[in-house]
Formats: C-alpha cells, sequence, structure tokens
C-alpha cells in the first residue's frame, strides 16, 4: 500500500481533496483533514495517520497491533496510526470511509493560536 492506492481510494468519497498537512500529502474534506502521512518523528516510516473515534482506534490496535499503533504525540487526537506496508486495500477503504464520515459530519472548529504541532 502507498499513498498513492490510498489517494486513489480516498478521491472516491465525496468532496474529497488531495492537499497537505504540515508538509506531507494528505486527504481532506471541506478543508478538514482526514487521512495523511504521519510527520511527526514518532511514527514509523510509511505511516499513514488516519481520522476515528477513539473506541474504534483501542479496538483496532487490540486486534491487529502489527498493523496499528499509536505513539505518545498521537494519543489526544481521535487518529490511529496505519503501518501502509501491513494494511489490506479493504481495510484502508474502511478506515478512509469511516474517517471521511467523521470529518464530514464534524463543523470546523475555530482555530487555536499559538504553536502547532506536527500530526
Amino acid at each position: 500500500m502507498t499513498f498513492q492506492t490510498v489517494r486513489a481510494i480516498g478521491l472516491k468519497l465525496p468532496g474529497a481533496e488531495v492537499s497537505t498537512m504540515y508538509g506531507a500529502p494528505a486527504l481532506k474534506v471541506n478543508g478538514k483533514m482526514f487521512a495523511c502521512i504521519a510527520s511527526n518523528k514518532a511514527a514509523e516510516p510509511n505511516t499513514l495517520v488516519v481520522w476515528i473515534d477513539f473506541a474504534q482506534r483501542d479496538a483496532l490496535i487490540e486486534d491487529d497491533p502489527e498493523t496499528y499503533y499509536l505513539k505518545e504525540h498521537y494519543e489526544g487526537y481521535p487518529c490511529v496510526l496505519v503501518r501502509l506496508s501491513k494494511v489490506s486495500r479493504a481495510a484502508m477503504q474502511d478506515l478512509l470511509t469511516g474517517a471521511w464520515r467523521l470529518v464530514s459530519a464534524t463543523r470546523a472548529a475555530p482555530r487555536r493560536r499559538g504553536r502547532s504541532r506536527a500530526v
């Protein structure tokens, strides 16, 4: 699995677009990121950050820790880290569809002032 495949899957979702987040390739809907290549140095290379609710994240990590993981930097965010080398196309389709739904359903949050951290 590469970001090109992730991109192809993600662009089939209504309103999805390719963008960047902290200089890394990302997928967004309505200007909000729902998946991106991890740019924080705590993440392993070739990792995708996918927005997901906390309960689903915990279940994925428990069920398949070879594919899904978390690093301290990401603990407070509703996301899971996905090893692209381990995830199947079907699982990626499910992840992206769920992330797209989650982000599409939320209203844009006001931007915080101050220093931002890399996702």
